[in-house]
Formats: C-alpha cells, structure tokens, sequence
C-alpha cells in the first residue's frame, strides 16, 4: 500500500502534467533561459508534410529552400520556455522586414506568441535578433534552392564546411519519415554557436533519408472513395513525437 505521501504526490504530478501542453514547455520569466536555436525549415518538406494544409505565403509559386521556421529560447536540460507574457503585438514594420527570411505572417505571429515572448525583447527587437541569426548561419551553397536531392548524412557536414565555428556538436538534422524537414542551429544569447544543450539531436532514423525538391504528401489524395467497412476499425495507437514548437 502506498503512503499518504506518495498519494499526494502523486496526484501534484498528475496535475502537473495536464495543465501543462507538453512536458518541454515552461511558464518562465522573459530572458530567463540559456541559449537559442534557430530552426531552419526545408520548404519542399514543411508544404509537403503541413497537416493545416500549405501556407500560401510560403507554398506558392516561389520555389523557396530553406527559411526561418524560428529562434526559439532553449534551456540546457532540453526544455524551454513557452508563451512567458500576453503580448500578441506584431507591428506592421516588423512583418515587411522578416518576409524575407521567415515568407508567412501566420508563421511570425505564432513564433512571436510562443518563442518571441520569451526572449525578454519586444517584437521590433526580438525579430532584428532573428533576422541577425538568419544572417550568421550561410546556407550551403548546394542547398540554397531545391535541386538535386542530397544524402540527410551529407546536409549536416555541408553547413559545417559553410561555417566556420560551428561544430558537430551545434547542429542537428530533422527528418519526416524520409525527407529531411529541418535543421537547428545552437547560438549563445550574442549569436555565436554554442554546443546544443540536451535532447537537440539528429532525427533522421532512414539511413537512406535525404533532402530532395520533391516530397511526398503525407496522406496522398484518394482518386476513388473507400469501400465501406464491415465493422468499425480499431483505434490507431497514439504516436508519440517532439513537440510541435
């Protein structure tokens, strides 16, 4: 029989984990954390893969590689801070300078409320700070633009070569399925790499993944409809994934 002590905590537990929206995320005081992560994103991939559907900024005709999916506030342990204030301003100003490296204002208003918020700057300067991440990290010149498709064991060696400083130890390649999605940067608080701190890893298990110009769409647009099933099916398991930042 368990104690009265281990009932209640327990139960404190419990609590604690159904307030909260993933176990990574944490109510923090701004400018409380200890580096960021520039996410870059694999355009192919993300209007591929994109379960709302293809952001029609980023998506359109534009045949764009990789952009800025976001600076996120990290801590050392591999959590992060989320959602630390109720600001949802996002001048006008800010959106027209950042098109260029982040191409949604659906992406900007999301990264601001979630990650933004917790930088400990306002909006002006906290995408002056992303727009500055943008620019220290060089995209390999092979993969400035969709092209011929490259080997995911190959992508992370080519932005090594294309920035010197940064180590293996400062980048991790992200997969969906196959299909390179991502890669993220570590930078101290001055933009500088920095090794990642814990569970910033590769996560690319295919061995023959790889970042190509043309991806499949998750879920490939039926030409007939089902057949009708007899009985009903059983309910899929619950996959379990890094949170969506």
């Amino acid at each position: 029989m368990r104690s009265a002590a281990a009932v209640i905590l327990s139960v404190l537990v419990a609590g604690l984990f159904a307030a909260s929206p993933s176990w990574a995320q944490r109510r923090a005081e701004p400018g409380n954390f200890d580096y960021y992560i520039l996410s870059l994103s694999w355009t192919p991939t993300y209007c591929a893969r994109d379960r709302n559907g293809p952001d029609p900024d980023q998506c359109g005709d534009r045949k764009l590689g990789f952009v800025v999916h976001g600076l996120w506030p990290q801590y050392n342990d591999g959590s992060y801070p989320a959602t630390c204030t109720r600001d949802r301003n996002l001048p006008k100003a800010v959106v027209d300078q950042t098109m260029s490296v982040m191409p949604s204002v659906g992406l900007m208003m999301h990264e601001w409320r979630k990650h933004g918020t917790c930088s400990g700057l306002n909006a002006t300067d906290y995408f002056a700070k992303l727009r500055g991440a943008a620019s220290k990290v060089a995209i390999p010149e092979q993969l400035k633009s969709p092209g011929p498709t490259v080997q995911a064991t190959q992508v992370e060696r080519l932005f090594l070569d294309a920035n010197p400083g940064l180590t293996a130890e400062g980048v991790a390649v992200v997969c969906s399925r196959r299909d390179v999605s991502e890669v993220r940067i570590c930078l101290n608080k001055d933009l500088g790499f920095v090794a990642c701190g814990q569970k910033v890893v590769d996560r690319c298990r295919d061995r023959d993944a790889a970042l190509a110009a043309d991806v499949a769409p998750s879920q490939p647009r039926r030409t007939t409809p089902p057949a009708t099933p007899a009985l009903p099916p059983a309910p899929a398991p619950a996959s379990v994934g890094a949170p969506v930042r």
